[in-house]
């Protein structure tokens, strides 16, 4: 057996490797090939050995993913945390260890019941990888990062997104992935047909049009480039609004005027003269104005939200929140302990499940605001139909690093999805204008001050994936996992 050639530190280490290889799939690397060869590899190292080994080689494998794939939340509890070096890595290093907990289960039962039969073996560990990333998508309150459908973004695979959305399409790569190998390791070209057939039909995919364009729309997406270490000092917050309100004085009149995640840091309350002022000259002007202001509720808590005025309308109010950064779970027990559990805006309460959409001239939006777009279900859930998606963000907590860049990419693959065009407005960058099929039509250079004016095409339409969300390709998993457990009673 292949596995058996190698000692067992090495097989070990090259489990570790193979993990941390996968994240330079993604942006801003895009090595796709990476996202095939990765998981490969764990395949062929997981097949043969010790069951206690196969396990192991899962959560080795998880380790080296999130080391490298989410490093870049160090700078969020260094830099605004206020942690030392070692207290911020302590605490990225036990979030990566924990998170790696989550493949240890699905390990187990893959090398505990279906490595002994090559097809089986095809069918559960292709299941198995899904469902574990759908498991962290709210296992722990969720966290939907580094699935492996990004790495494809850019080829032919990822035309697989509108029809399957982004566990389809991670399917598709594992699928492919070890087919091919076994095609070529066993000399059988029957395990090659089928895989080549998806390989061969994917570029024809998107002939399919599930949307039609009703029209197009100017935007203007407004980025401050305010610094995250003062933006929430009282005295500062007349002049930042004043920022924002001088930038778009000059776009009133274009169609949708777009101001970032929490660009206003008054509480809504407090200015809402100012808010039905800025409503009228919106309406004068023919234009929607949508931009994100913090709220406060009755019981003391802030509520992250997007107001719309002018010939937009609505108010949206975060429903996914950014554990520690909105709000500390177990508070009671960790408020105070250190800086970082006590950052401002950490004491923030969800919005409501249902809500009703924003609108654009009667037309709804799906509305996301920062983390919430890497939750495929939730975009495709916040508006049905609508003629376009919106998300805003603030990603100066994560400084110069690839976290902003992976952001991006988890956009552009809701476009894909909902085959919506996408705008997108952060405090400093990456502020961008992303097309139907995923692609950047424009965007701001990161850490500048700006305003990114743009046209965005207006659409109605369903994909299957807007209509039946990952449900299906999550029972054909479960259902697949079935199969192979009766065809082993055989």
């Amino acid at each position: 057996m292949i596995n058996n050639s190698f000692p067992l530190l090495s097989r070990a280490v090259s489990a570790f490797i193979s993990g941390a290889l996968f994240p330079y799939s993604l942006s801003p690397y895009d090595f796709w090939i990476a996202a095939i060869v990765s998981p490969l590899w764990l395949y062929i190292l997981t097949r043969y050995g010790k069951i206690r080994n196969s396990v192991s080689y899962f959560y080795l494998y998880s380790l080296g993913m999130f080391s490298v794939g989410v490093h870049w939340i160090f700078f969020s509890v260094h830099d605004y945390g206020n942690a030392s070096d070692l207290l911020a890595g302590t605490l990225v290093f036990l979030f990566v260890v924990f998170y790696s907990l989550v493949s240890i289960p699905g390990g187990y039962v893959y090398a505990r019941f279906f490595r002994d039969s090559d097809i089986c073996s095809l069918l559960a560990f292709v299941s198995i990888w899904v469902l574990q990333e759908w498991i962290r998508s709210w296992l722990f309150t969720g966290f939907p990062w580094l699935y492996l459908g990004y790495g494809v973004m850019g080829t032919w695979l990822e035309k697989f997104s509108p029809f399957l959305g982004i566990f389809g399409v991670s399917f598709v790569v594992v699928y492919v992935s070890i087919s091919f190998w076994l095609g070529f390791y066993k000399k059988n070209i029957n395990w090659i047909v089928f895989p080549a057939l998806l390989v061969f039909i994917s570029p024809f995919l998107d002939r399919w049009e599930f949307s039609e364009s009703i029209g197009k729309a100017s935007v203007s997406l407004v980025q401050g480039n305010v610094d995250q270490h003062s933006k929430w000092s009282p005295e500062n917050r007349q002049a930042i609004f004043r920022l924002y309100l001088d930038a778009s004085q000059e776009e009133l009149g274009r169609d949708i005027i777009i101001w970032p995640e929490a660009s206003v840091t008054y509480l809504k309350q407090t200015i809402e003269s100012q808010i039905k002022q800025l409503d009228k000259e919106a309406k004068d002007k023919q234009s929607a104005l949508i931009f994100g202001v913090p709220s406060r509720t009755e019981d003391g808590y802030f509520q992250n939200s997007l107001m719309a005025i002018g010939q937009s309308e609505g108010h949206y109010i975060k429903r996914r929140l950014v554990p520690f950064g909105e709000y500390v779970p177990m508070e009671k027990y960790l408020r105070g302990l250190i800086a970082f559990f006590d950052l401002p805006m950490s004491r923030n309460s969800s919005g409501p499940v249902e809500q009703l959409a924003l609108t654009f001239r009667g037309k709804s939006i799906s509305s996301s605001i920062c983390y919430e777009i890497a939750y495929p279900d939730l975009v495709r859930k916040a508006a049905r139909n609508p003629v376009f998606l919106l998300t805003v963000s603030n990603d100066t907590w994560f400084g110069d690093s690839i976290g902003p860049w992976q952001h991006l990419q988890l956009a552009r693959m809701r476009a894909l999805e909902n085959d919506r065009a996408l705008i997108r407005a952060t405090n400093n960058g990456i502020t961008a204008v992303i097309d139907n099929r995923g692609k950047i039509v424009s965007s701001l250079p990161q850490f500048s001050e700006g305003i990114l004016r743009d046209t965005i095409e207006l659409r109605q339409g369903e994909t299957p994936f807007h209509r039946f969300g990952s449900y299906p390709i999550l029972i054909l998993s479960i259902l697949l996992l079935i199969i192979a457990s009766a065809r082993l009673e055989e």
